[in-house]
């Protein structure tokens, strides 16, 4: 009998008044069962809120050292029980080991640059016209925080996000992911652990469309971070919008990589087929297309097409395997159905491009890593975003066309090139419309310390992670102090 969670809302486990259960699989092997876990409604989202709402103004006037000690301690218990951590992420995401231990040791980057931050000052003092004012500014926090996450990390962007807007003095509700429930339980489990005060944090389990709205349109509400679909944080955008509420959107990705004559070929296809194949596409900042410029497009297909190849293709907890079960059923289907697109509209399936079968490959949800060449610019397959372990390649007659080429698209998140020369390195960085920009490396890949975010339909809203973090979480207060009336 699968082992059944609850929710925690105040300090407390609880089951859903809905009094329905929905179950977690590993895409490894779907019919290993993880759990069932509350499939939450409306009234436990409402529950949650006002909870949160409750302990918000006591957190408040914590001060932001203890606040930052919490998740110091938070991130000492993450480093005691990372294997934890890290099994549970392969076990329901499908993640390679290796990355998921990467995953838990990224969340506790967060965890203790955020602690830290929470010893930094937030405020100015600055001079005023009138010698007799004392001019400061301070920072207050939004208050309860929505948050609403993906299952592709389901660890380390639960984090990123409530790390920052813990330490700034909000209490937060999160909603993560229906395909990984249980990432999250142990994310409360950790809080639980370190007797955070309750109310603080508070997690919810459920389906976007039974507990989604609640958490966006509840009066006690006043700000959502969200990352996934493009189309429902435009949703969100929506909502939030009629409210005055602030929204924090990461979306989706396309990202590009240009590959110029006088790059290093044998480095540039291996970056590359690193950051189309890993995790089998799965990450919103995974290299899509591949946009080579000039007579190299031979011999850089020739490369990438041997490396592709090279790839094992297995369950996540084999240590050497790179491309690894897709997180279930409808994402084998909609990538098979990018491919037929790709196909259709003029493109070659050089390897790939089909479902792998025999061994434990028929118990699990795996795509053969593809490599599709002859993709026209504006093709479907170049355009929109695939999530899958697919790339495609496109030929550019010069720097200039493939610039042209990898803007063409509705997205912004993350681009990279591959070149020796310094003044193309300096114009695609200038020109790239990307928030993410790599000279050199993988398109995926990035550091707490600095901002994350893209351009275009990619992200909507004040960027994450880094200090960029406190203009969402927070908001800005300005304070004249006429020292002549005392």
């Amino acid at each position: 009998m699968p082992e059944r969670y609850q929710n925690f809302v105040g300090g407390a486990w609880t089951d859903s008044v809905s009094g329905e259960i929905a179950i977690s699989t590993n895409p490894a092997d779907i019919s290993d069962v993880i759990g069932e876990f509350q499939a939450s409604n409306a009234a436990d989202a409402d529950s949650a809120v006002t909870t949160a709402g409750a302990a918000k103004e006591s957190w408040r006037r914590t001060s932001s050292l203890t606040r930052g000690s919490y998740l110091l301690k938070a991130a000492t218990y993450l480093e005691n029980n990372l294997e934890t951590f890290a099994q549970a992420i392969t076990r329901e995401s499908g993640k390679a080991i290796l990355e998921s231990r990467g995953e838990a040791g990224r969340a506790i980057a967060l965890l203790q640059y955020y602690g830290v931050e929470g010893s930094n000052p937030i405020g100015t003092v600055v001079p005023s016209v009138n010698p007799n004012v004392l001019l400061y500014t301070n920072r207050r926090p939004m208050g309860v925080i929505s948050l609403i996450t993906p299952w592709n990390f389901p660890l380390a962007i639960p984090i990123w996000k409530m790390a920052p807007a813990m330490v700034y003095g909000n209490s937060v509700v999160l909603k993560p992911a229906s395909a990984t429930p249980h990432v999250a339980t142990l994310i409360a489990s950790m809080w639980e652990a370190i007797d955070l005060p309750p109310g603080v944090f508070n997690l919810v389990t459920g389906s976007g469309r039974a507990v989604g709205s609640e958490l966006i349109t509840n009066s006690n509400v006043n700000a959502v971070s969200f990352t996934g679909s493009t189309s429902v944080g435009l949703q969100i955008a929506a909502e939030s919008a009629k409210r005055g509420n602030r929204y924090q959107l990461e979306m989706g990705g396309k990202n590009p990589v240009i590959v110029l004559p006088d790059a290093d070929l044998e480095q540039a296809a291996e970056i590359t087929v690193s950051g189309a194949m890993k995790y089998s596409g799965q990450k919103c900042t995974a290299t899509s297309r591949a946009i080579v410029v000039g007579n190299v497009m031979e011999e850089f297909t020739t490369l990438v097409v041997e490396k592709t190849r090279a790839l094992k293709i297995g369950a996540g907890t084999e240590e050497d395997s790179v491309v690894v079960p897709v997180i279930d059923e409808a994402s084998v289907d909609n990538i098979k159905t990018m491919i037929e697109h790709g196909v259709s509209d003029g493109g070659n399936v050089l390897t790939g491009g089909g479902v792998p079968s025999g061994s434990y490959y028929d118990s699990g949800t795996y795509v053969e890593p593809t490599i599709i060449t002859k993709v026209a610019p504006d093709a479907f397959i170049a355009c929109e975003e695939i999530f899958g372990p697919v790339l495609s390649l496109i030929h550019a007659a010069n720097a200039e066309d493939a610039l042209d080429i990898a803007n063409s698209v509705e997205y912004g998140l993350s681009a990279g090139i591959f070149t020796r020369n310094l003044n193309s390195v300096l114009d695609f960085a200038d020109q790239i419309e990307a928030g993410i920009v790599k000279i050199n490396g993988e398109t995926a890949g990035v550091e707490p310390q600095v901002p994350f975010g893209g351009m275009k339909a990619s992200s909507s809203g004040d960027r994450e992670q880094g200090k960029a973090a406190i203009e969402f979480f927070t908001e800005t207060k300005t304070v004249y102090v006429d020292r002549s009336a005392t």
